[in-house]
C-alpha cells in the first residue's frame, strides 16, 4: 500500500514554503506514496491557488490558528489528532510556523511519523525546543537553516535538501521579457533595470534596496539605474515605510512599486540584476529563479544567499544592511555587460543542475523510504 502522507496548511497568504512544497508533492511516486493537502483556517489565497492549478485538497475545521494559548494549543491538537486518525496517515510533512508545533504534537500522540521542513531561523523556538520531541526527522533548505548540535537539538536527524525549482523558466526569452517591461513601463534602451521580488517585511529588507538604488545615484548621478519593487505587505507598516524611504531618497521617478505580478519569472528576467537585500534568509527563491533565468544576482553576504553564490563566478555577494556596498557590486554589472553574461551563463548551468525538481523529488523520496524501513 502507498504511504498516505498528511500535508497541513492554513489557508492565506502564499509563500514560498507553499510553492516548494506543493512543487513536490505533485511528482511523488503514486506507486509508493499518496500524499493529501489539508487546509485549514477561512478562505485565502493559498486554497484559491490550489483551486486555480487543480490541486486537490480537504478543508478541514481547525480552532483558531492564531490562539497562543494553552488551551487553544491543546484544542488545535486535539483536532490535528483526530484527523490524522481519521485519515489513517502513515506520515504528517509539516512546512510552516505553528502547524509544526500543532501538527508534531499530534503525530507524536496519534502514532504518525512527523517530517518537519524547516525554512526559516536556525534559532526558531519551534526547532530549537518541540523538534526534538516529535520530528521523526527534519528537512532543512540551507545547512545555514540547520539546527544547532546540542545535547537536546533535532540535529542528529537532519539533513539539507535544497528547495525545488521548475527549471523550465530556464527557457524564457529574457531579450522579448525586456522588451515588454520598456515598453510598459516607457524606460529607454539603455536603462539599467534591478529587481526586488519578496514580501516587506523586517528580513527581506526593502528599504536597503530603495537605499541602494539611491546609492548608484550618488556614486554616478547619469546613472540610468531604476528600481523596480514586486510584492506585498508582510509587516504591518512596511509598505508605508518603503514609500516613505522612496520619497526621503526622492526616487519617485526611479523606484517604482509594482505590486505583485504573475508569473514573477518573466519579470525577472527582464531585469538587468536582482538585488537580494535579505539578512539571515534560509535560502531564497527568486534568487535562485534569477539564476535560471539569466539575470545577474547581487545579495547580502547573509543566511543562505552565502551557499547559493559563489562570490564572482555564479553571482556577486555585497555586505549586509550596507546599500553603498550593495551599490558598488551593481555598477559593476551595469558598467561592464561582459561580467554580468558570464556571472549568469555560471549561474544557470549550476541552478540546472543543482535545484531541479527531480531531484528534490528523489531525496525527499529517500527520506520517507528510510523512515518506513
Amino acid at each position: 500500500m502507498p504511504i498516505r502522507i498528511c500535508f497541513p496548511f492554513t489557508d492565506g497568504m502564499v509563500g514560498g514554503s507553499h510553492i516548494s512544497a506543493l512543487t513536490m508533492l505533485r511528482e511523488l511516486d503514486p506507486a509508493r506514496f499518496e500524499p493529501q493537502v489539508l487546509l485549514s483556517g477561512p478562505e485565502g489565497d493559498l486554497g484559491r491557488m490550489l483551486d486555480d492549478e487543480g490541486i486537490p485538497y480537504s478543508r478541514i475545521a481547525m480552532p483558531d490558528p492564531s490562539s497562543e494559548t494553552l488551551i487553544g494549543l491543546t484544542s488545535s491538537v486535539r483536532a490535528a489528532i483526530a484527523h490524522l486518525k481519521e485519515g489513517r496517515f502513515d506520515y504528517v510533512h509539516t512546512n510552516e510556523g505553528r502547524n509544526h508545533v500543532v501538527w508534531g504534537l499530534a503525530a507524536k500522540l496519534a502514532g504518525v511519523e512527523q517530517v518537519w521542513h524547516h525554512r526559516g531561523h536556525p534559532r526558531a523556538k519551534g526547532l530549537r525546543f518541540v523538534a526534538p520531541l516529535t520530528a521523526r526527522a527534519v528537512v532543512s533548505v540551507s545547512h545555514y537553516a540547520s539546527p544547532q548540535p546540542s545535547n537536546y537539538s533535532a540535529g542528529d536527524r537532519c539533513r539539507v535538501i535544497h528547495s525545488p525549482f521548475d527549471t523550465s523558466c530556464a527557457d524564457i526569452d529574457r531579450s522579448e521579457s525586456r522588451r515588454e517591461a520598456l515598453e510598459e513601463l516607457g524606460f529607454d534602451a539603455d536603462s539599467f533595470i534591478v529587481g526586488f521580488f519578496a514580501q516587506f517585511g523586517d528580513r527581506k529588507r526593502p528599504e536597503t534596496f530603495v537605499d541602494a538604488i539611491a546609492a548608484a545615484l550618488r556614486e554616478n548621478p547619469g546613472r540610468k539605474i531604476y528600481g523596480l519593487l514586486f510584492g506585498e505587505e508582510y509587516e504591518a507598516g512596511f509598505e508605508e515605510r518603503v514609500r516613505d524611504a522612496i520619497e526621503r531618497n526622492g526616487l519617485q521617478d526611479r523606484v517604482l512599486m509594482m505590486g505583485f505580478r504573475k508569473p514573477a519569472e518573466r519579470w525577472i528576467a527582464a531585469c538587468d540584476a536582482l538585488l537580494v537585500p535579505a539578512v539571515n534568509e534560509p535560502f531564497g527563491r527568486t534568487l535562485v529563479e534569477a539564476m535560471l533565468v539569466g539575470t545577474p544576482v547581487v545579495a547580502a553576504a547573509s543566511g543562505g544567499n552565502i551557499e547559493a553564490i559563489e562570490h564572482g563566478e555564479t553571482g556577486l555577494l555585497a555586505k549586509a544592511d550596507d546599500p553603498e556596498d550593495m551599490a558598488k557590486q551593481l555598477a559593476l554589472l551595469d558598467d561592464d555587460p561582459t561580467l554580468g553574461a558570464r556571472i549568469a551563463a555560471n549561474a544557470r548551468e549550476h541552478a540546472l543542475s543543482s535545484f531541479g525538481i527531480n531531484k528534490h523529488v528523489r531525496a525527499i523520496e529517500d527520506l520517507y523510504s528510510e523512515i518506513a524501513a
